[in-house]
């Protein structure tokens, strides 16, 4: 069986983009509208098996990893979710082993769903955008309601089952300005795992403009400086923070595990409910479909020439300005879809939250060349 040359994960969308909110900066919500009016957008038994089948026979790797997305994946029932397991297990080779990761707003959660995914070792991304003032001013219900209690009832029983959690914080224009009281809310809350993602939405109809909602680049960068300076002096040890994490690894010569600080991406498409395979999960559009799984088979499309160029075409059209900065090992551009402004001297392809990330990476720089320094003399010592 022909393995995929390299590790990838699929973002896997077993209901498509249909979800029981209404969060007003979902970019995937509209997603919907590539497919007929009055689709079903279950993923049919027959689908499911099938990709489920094909990722295990593709994956390179003696741990087999699952990525199950939306849209909110949870509205697909726990009975669904139990199907998903024991596909699995009737086809797992004897050698390898399978983990799960799902990726929900935790509004349906219930001891049940919890009990589930404790028992069967799923991990979980929570989307927390902070305290109540602030998660509840976009992350709405589909009649406008708030969200943040109904979260933090999921998070609470999540915990309560010892389920792994990540909390995935969207960084807005709003709770940006606020970095401490969005931290310390989490560490209240005994979170163990934060990723932040910055919300970036361009405007179609201005050069360069993102939307008001839009996390202003300047303050994306303060937002983790500030952030980081608490977590350098009260938290190493007791707090993974992912891009911290990301900054580090560079002081031991690893590559990132983040697709988005990776010189060149592609590893990370989506799979949409009725098998469509698309490039990557923030190019779910009409050019960026490649194929379909019941039609040619997901490694041939993981290592399909157009997925391939997809891939390298971060990398090659990064601007010279990126490429003789200082900081580039910990950015590399970032993600391409935030590539949309002009360098100073005019060329094409610059990130919009450059100047964000070259303040905090500028900032935590002189941590990680220690952390280097004091990695470097320890394996000398114990070589000696």
């Amino acid at each position: 069986m022909v393995k995929a040359s390299r590790e990838f994960q699929v973002f896997v969308k077993p209901i498509g983009a249909l979800c029981n909110l209404d969060c007003h900066y979902c970019y995937y919500l509209k997603k919907e509208h590539l497919y007929p009016a009055g689709e079903t957008f279950q993923m049919t038994d027959e689908t499911l098996e099938d990709y489920i089948v094909q990722h295990i026979d593709a994956s390179p790797e003696a741990v087999i990893r699952f990525s199950w997305h939306g849209g909110e994946p949870t509205i697909l029932g726990l009975d669904y979710f139990r199907r998903i397991v024991a596909l699995q297990r009737k086809h797992q080779p004897p050698d390898r082993s399978i983990v799960n990761g799902i990726q929900t707003n935790g509004t349906l959660l219930d001891e049940d769903w919890c009990r589930f995914l404790a028992r069967e070792g799923f991990t979980v991304g929570l989307s927390l955008d902070g305290p109540p003032e602030m998660h509840d001013l976009y992350r709405v219900t589909k009649d406008q309601k708030p969200t943040h209690e109904q979260t933090m009832r999921g998070y609470e029983l999540l915990q309560k089952h010892g389920v792994y959690t990540d909390i995935l914080c969207v960084v807005n224009a709003h709770n940006v300005q606020f970095p401490l009281q969005v931290y310390r809310f989490f560490k209240q809350n005994n979170a163990q795992y934060i990723t932040f993602l910055p919300m970036v939405e361009p405007q179609q109809d201005t050069r360069g403009g993102v939307s008001p909602i839009s996390v202003p680049a300047e303050a994306w960068g303060a937002f983790l400086c500030a952030i980081f300076d608490e977590w350098r002096d009260q938290d190493i040890g007791r707090v993974k923070v992912q891009i911290f994490e990301e900054a580090a690894r560079t002081a031991f010569n690893q590559e990132h595990s983040l697709c988005i600080f990776r010189p060149t991406c592609g590893d990370i498409p989506v799979i949409e409910h009725n098998g469509d395979f698309y490039s990557c999960d923030h190019f779910v559009d009409v050019e960026h479909r490649l194929g379909n799984i019941k039609e040619t088979p997901l490694v041939e499309l993981l290592e399909s020439p157009a997925q391939r160029a997809f891939g390298r075409a971060k990398l090659e059209t990064l601007p010279r300005y990126c490429m003789e900065c200082g900081v580039r090992a910990m950015c590399n551009g970032e993600c391409p879809k935030n590539r949309f402004l002009e360098t100073p001297d005019g060329e094409p392809g610059l990130n919009y939250l450059c100047a964000g990330y070259r303040r905090f990476f500028t900032h935590c720089q002189p941590f990680v060349s220690e952390v280097a320094a004091l990695w470097r003399r320890q394996n000398l010592e114990s070589s000696k």
